[in-house]
């Protein structure tokens, strides 16, 4: 199956595994996808990810685990929204100025730059601008 839209099926496969209560989640592999896991858990988003390679598949898969906290029963997500900014129909670039601050800096915004895919804090640092691909909060 082809999807037209990659970093927006990592991002629904994460949330709907978030909502169901899964411990983990398994995502077809891309480097993008890879870049994005790493920042993820860097930010302390996920617990970690792993890349797997499936025997009959021609491409990697991605197993992320995902962070909850809390006891069993009061057992709340990390992660508690997804959103994709930039998209294939209309791709959203910003200066270093105008970079997005995401819940008041509770949560990240995620950008690909010449420099590489970083956070919207790591970017600010570096003074560099690009396409805002997600924000995670």
């Amino acid at each position: 199956m082809s999807v037209s839209d990659p970093i927006a099926d990592f991002l629904t496969r994460i949330r709907n595994a978030v909502m169901a209560g899964n411990q983990n989640v398994s995502i077809p592999s891309s480097k993008i996808k890879v870049a994005l896991a790493k920042i993820l858990v860097e930010e302390g988003f996920i617990d970690g990810f792993e890349q797997v390679s499936i025997e009959d598949k021609p491409q990697d898969a991605l197993r992320i685990d995902l962070k909850y906290v809390g006891e069993r029963r009061d057992r709340k997500p990390v992660i508690t929204g997804l959103k994709r900014v930039s998209k294939p129909g209309r791709r959203i670039y910003v200066g270093r100025g105008e970079i997005p601050w995401v819940q008041s800096g509770l949560g990240i915004a995620i950008l690909t730059t010449p420099k590489g895919v970083v956070t919207g804090v790591r970017a600010r640092q570096l003074g560099v601008g690009g396409e805002v691909l997600c924000e995670v909060w």
